[in-house]
């Protein structure tokens, strides 16, 4: 029976095959002509997301194209402050903006509306089911409640995060609540993906490498678990990847206070290190994105140095971060037809 099953799911569940299931972050991006051409049809970004026809589309093109084991809802992490009413737009060139949220401002938000905005997400989360090949993995993802807040307290990106961790030290009572209602939101949402027909959801917390010791604890640690436990009392099945980007050593018991299935691994993450993360569960990575840049050797070196390290446990293959615009379709062809070919 076991074989039956979708090869990520089995691999969540503990499994070892050979050659690994892959899919990439960002797979559905700016890298493929037809991504740009259906995110021209679509006018703004956010527009792209939350209409069901586009965000299918952009979700199935790199399955169509690579025949990925997984395919991922075409979202964005910041769906959760534009439902919390933050005016989330996006701007060539400029990224992400909202407006920055206070003190104030925290004691005001309100999260119960959230899933019900979300609908359209929802939406595509059930088509994407229905026209999915059986044998693809549907993944549904979220942001983590730290890196969602830092966008929310700064109002845009920034290169370490400062006006966040500056906040939280300044009102620490106020930054607790923010991250504890984004936890308790975002569990919702994922609650909901998982309803609509996701197999399994991430977790993204694209920032937790900024943060210290006691920080990571409480900013990074905390939150997951809270949302982890929240989704596993209300849906025991549910399979979750938490993925920690920059974490390093915090990731050895990362696994463990958060509860998570799987780990995000990324490119920085030496092999050997995570050759012992594996031994306690299934691991995810960690190509660095500019080895699908470079191509040729470069791609085909990173690729063996994992399988060769990794390839024996339970491994999910992918990047260490989103793949880049620049990189080469070709190259990505290269990368699936080398990690398929392994023995």
């Amino acid at each position: 029976m076991s074989d039956t099953r979708r090869k990520i799911m089995r691999v969540l569940d503990g499994e070892s095959l050979s050659p690994p299931p892959l899919w990439l972050m960002r797979q559905a991006g700016r890298y493929l002509p037809e991504y740009r051409e259906t995110r021209a049809k679509a006018g703004s970004f956010l527009d792209l997301c939350y209409t069901p026809d586009y965000a299918v589309e952009v979700t199935l093109q790199p399955i169509r194209r690579y025949g990925f084991d997984a395919a991922i809802l075409f979202s964005d992490i910041l769906v959760i402050p534009d439902a919390m009413k933050r005016n989330v737009r996006f701007t060539e060139g400029h990224g992400p903006e909202m407006d920055p949220i206070d003190e104030a401002g925290i004691g005001r938000l309100n999260g119960e509306e959230v899933v019900a905005y979300l609908r359209p997400v929802l939406e595509t989360v059930r088509r994407l089911r229905e026209e999915l090949p059986d044998e693809t993995t549907l993944l549904g993802f979220c942001g983590a409640p730290w890196t969602v807040a830092t966008y929310m307290i700064a109002g845009h990106g920034t290169p370490d995060q400062a006006p966040a961790r500056l906040f939280a030290y300044k009102y620490p009572r106020a930054f607790e609540h923010l991250l504890m209602l984004l936890a308790d939101v975002s569990a919702d949402y994922l609650v909901a993906q998982i309803d609509a027909g996701a197999d399994a959801v991430q977790i993204f917390d694209s920032w937790a490498g900024v943060l210290g010791e006691k920080e990571f604890e409480a900013f990074a640690v905390r939150p997951v678990a809270r949302m982890i436990a929240s989704i596993k009392s209300q849906r025991p099945h549910a399979r979750m990847i938490a993925f920690a980007k920059g974490a390093g050593y915090q990731l050895k018991t990362y696994r463990r206070k958060t509860g998570a299935d799987a780990i995000g691994l990324d490119w920085s993450v030496p092999l050997a290190f995570a050759a012992e993360l594996q031994k306690d569960g299934p691991v995810q990575g960690n190509l660095d994105p500019m080895r699908v840049v470079a191509g040729g050797r470069a791609l085909e070196e990173g690729i063996d140095d994992i399988l060769q390290h990794l390839g024996h446990g339970p491994l999910i293959f992918n990047l260490g971060h989103g793949i880049t615009p620049q990189a080469d379709p070709d190259h990505v062809r290269q990368l699936v037809e080398r990690v398929r070919g392994a023995k």
